[in-house]
């Protein structure tokens, strides 16, 4: 201890060489610190969106009619919506949507199943069977009143010849009726509104009627009952210049061949 108060030249260089180490070090340990508190911390990715999920299959089915006797047909019209496949019970696998006529010996639940990406979706259209048969109208005396009143046009939509939903059920009624009747003929006459052409109203009215025939022979009606023939615009049901009475202009109309 003596000798460095005996040098003070030498205890003073010391002391400057620890001074600038400890600023040395101190500076290095800020600099470090300012880049720590620089540095980005990258932000972690958000999650996927949930998948959306598949809307679920809606069924629907009717029987037309949903009572007869033993020996009679009903005709089956059923439709799914968001459906891959569809069976009803008793027929096995059928098409999404359609008709079938059966003829169920007794009182019968037919149960459609409708499945899809979204789940499973279930309808029941009940037929009653009754045991003892009708008697059935004799051809002779069936007239064209009673003809008319069982056995209902069919309608269509501006320019178009395809069978619209709600006309399903009326070709089902017709063809039941016709089924009960099978010796009974029918002329399947196509018309259209005033609008268009002579030619162009006349191939419509020939695809409207070959539409309504190919209807009641899938509901199970022989197509050698059936005949067809197109008015176009040449007969009308309604001469009024709007659109209720072009729609009653639109149409199939079934009559008796006699």
């Amino acid at each position: 201890m003596l000798s460095e108060f005996r040098n003070p030249i030498s205890f003073a260089r010391r002391s400057t060489a620890n001074r600038r180490t400890v600023a040395l070090i101190a500076g290095l340990v800020a600099t470090l610190a300012l880049a720590g508190c620089h540095k980005k911390v990258k932000a972690a990715p958000p999650p996927p969106p949930p998948a959306p999920s598949a809307p679920a299959p809606t069924a629907s089915i009717t029987a037309t009619p949903d009572t007869i006797t033993v020996g009679q047909s009903t005709v089956l019209s059923w439709h799914t919506t968001d459906a891959t496949s569809a069976s009803i019970e008793g027929l096995g696998p059928v098409p999404t949507s359609g008709t079938r006529t059966v003829s169920p010996t007794e009182s019968t639940d037919f149960n459609l199943t409708a499945t899809g990406d979204g789940g499973t979706a279930n309808a029941t259209a009940h037929v009653t069977v009754n045991t003892a048969p009708a008697a059935p109208m004799a051809e002779s005396n069936l007239t064209e009143q009673q003809f008319e009143e069982n056995v209902k046009p069919v309608f269509f939509d501006f320019d178009s010849y395809s069978i619209r939903p709600d006309a399903q059920s009326v070709v089902a009624q017709d063809a039941s009726f016709l089924n009960q009747h099978p010796n009974v003929n029918v002329v399947i006459g196509g018309y259209c509104d005033d609008r268009g052409s002579i030619e162009y109203n006349l191939a419509l009215g020939e695809n409207r009627a070959n539409a309504a025939k190919q209807a009641l022979v899938n509901a199970g009606v022989s197509p050698n009952r059936l005949r067809t023939v197109s008015y176009g615009k040449e007969k009308q049901f309604c001469t009024e210049e709007n659109e209720s009475c072009w729609q009653q202009n639109r149409r199939a109309q079934f009559t008796m061949d006699q």
